[in-house]
């Protein structure tokens, strides 16, 4: 059998390759700089990268791993510079960019030598071979990795998910490439075409084996945020009932007081019983001012809140029709009024001025749709993230599931969310289209 030679591929391909798939994990997520920044790191790296490939072609053998090396730390400075990602997840997507640039430069330089056109010598029929090539694997891998990849731009991958993914990517590379260190080993090839065959489909099956690990980890992702929203709708849910049992407990010691009252009042009238008795009634008068909105979920949820409010010099104020709420869930009641006066409750409490501290509720009903508003004085100057309002609290992986649990429940009843801030006010607006057997 005639073997016709098949030369090596040219390390400056290589580092496109390299390149392209270090682009395709930083195009979807959110830039770490501005746009010009961006520019200018993706230009630089591109050069930095060539250069170092091509400056390490002719290095010996020894060094030939080192260098590999050093061309993968490479992609994870571009990548976690590029992105405002963590670094784990950056370790995690370079491991499956380099891979991926194996693969692409592998079936690349394969298919233009069967062609002939890498050894035309014709410089422009090489490039394009090269261009359309890469293009057509970057926009497909692209295509197919970026809907696995979360809105937010954080995988919050562990190091666990590292480890395994590098075992991975270890084991695809050592066997994709042993035929190129030695030829006596059960799993090398012996003909140029031959080896670069197994080079091509190893690197092929690495990146299904990478892609079902990537599956497998955004699953466990969304479990895990599942769950958190899921604890949230729980823990509104042991609040109201604990408010109800209070609220029940307050209600039986205000109406006894208020029968002492009466009784001491028709004993005597001296002035400092009077001033003694005036004073005690103010004080449980705040006991008095329950909400009375139609619906008992709603009423102990602002019972409960108010209560908090008036306790720490918080206005808070409520125009609510609670029969309008009779066709939800009582949890899912309990959410979305738990967690969007909580998120309230902790902005007010940042300002210092009691008198600048104001909630406000309403609830009503326009045409098919309920209308919940949730408004609050705010100071501070709040960041959007995707369209929502970034946390900030400094462990931000383990906040902002308040809001996704109010998302997540609305999302139920067909209705939609919208944040606005002006003039220092936060308004968060919810609306559910009411059917015409929940309005009856």
């Amino acid at each position: 059998m005639i073997d016709h030679l098949m030369p090596d591929i040219p390390r400056l391909y290589s580092a496109i390759a390299e390149w392209l798939a270090c682009m395709i994990f930083i195009l979807p997520f959110k830039k770490r700089f501005s746009k010009i920044k961006t520019g200018v790191i993706m230009a630089v790296m591109l050069v930095v990268q060539s250069g170092f490939m091509v400056v390490t072609e002719d290095v010996s053998l020894f060094f030939w791993v080192p260098c590999m090396i050093a061309a993968v730390f490479l992609m994870l400075f571009f990548i976690y510079v590029s992105c405002a990602i963590e670094i784990t997840d950056a370790v995690y997507f370079v491991l499956i960019a380099f891979v991926v640039a194996e693969f692409t430069a592998s079936i690349e330089w394969q298919v233009a030598c069967y062609f002939g056109i890498a050894q035309s010598g014709v410089w422009w029929k090489e490039w394009s071979a090269l261009i359309l090539g890469y293009g057509m694997i970057s926009v497909i891998l692209f295509k197919i990795l970026h809907v696995h990849f979360p809105e937010d731009g954080q995988m919050e991958i562990g190091w666990k998910e590292c480890f395994s993914a590098f075992l991975i990517a270890i084991s695809v590379f050592a066997v994709s490439n042993i035929s190129y260190l030695t030829v006596n080993t059960p799993f090398s090839g012996r003909y140029s075409f031959e080896i670069a065959n197994i080079r091509t489909i190893v690197d092929l099956a690495g990146i299904a084996i990478l892609y079902a690990h990537l599956m497998q980890c955004c699953e466990m992702r969304a479990r895990k945020e599942l769950e958190a929203v899921q604890n949230v709708l729980q823990n509104q849910y042991t609040q109201y009932m604990q408010s109800k049992e209070s609220i029940e407990l307050i209600n039986y010691k205000y109406h006894d007081l208020k029968h002492q009252i009466a009784v001491l009042r028709s004993e005597e009238d001296p002035q400092k019983r009077e001033a003694f008795l005036d004073e005690m009634e103010a004080e449980i008068r705040q006991y008095e001012a329950q909400n009375k909105t139609g619906n008992k979920v709603l009423d102990t949820v602002l019972t409960s809140k108010s209560l908090y409010c008036n306790k720490n010099g918080i206005t808070f104020t409520c125009v609510a029709d609670g029969t309008l709420l009779d066709f939800m869930d009582v949890m899912d009641i309990c959410s979305i009024f738990g967690n969007a006066l909580d998120n309230a409750i902790e902005c007010e409490m940042k300002i210092q001025d009691k008198e600048k501290r104001l909630i406000h509720v309403t609830v009503s009903r326009q045409k098919a749709f309920l209308i919940l508003k949730f408004e609050n004085y705010c100071e501070e100057k709040l960041q959007y993230q995707d369209g929502n309002i970034a946390t900030t609290k400094k462990d931000k992986k383990y906040h902002g599931y308040g809001m996704k649990s109010i998302r997540y429940t609305v999302n139920k009843y067909g209705g939609a969310v919208t944040i606005d801030t002006k003039e220092n006010w936060f308004d968060l607006k919810i609306l559910i289209p009411i059917k015409e057997e929940q309005g009856n």
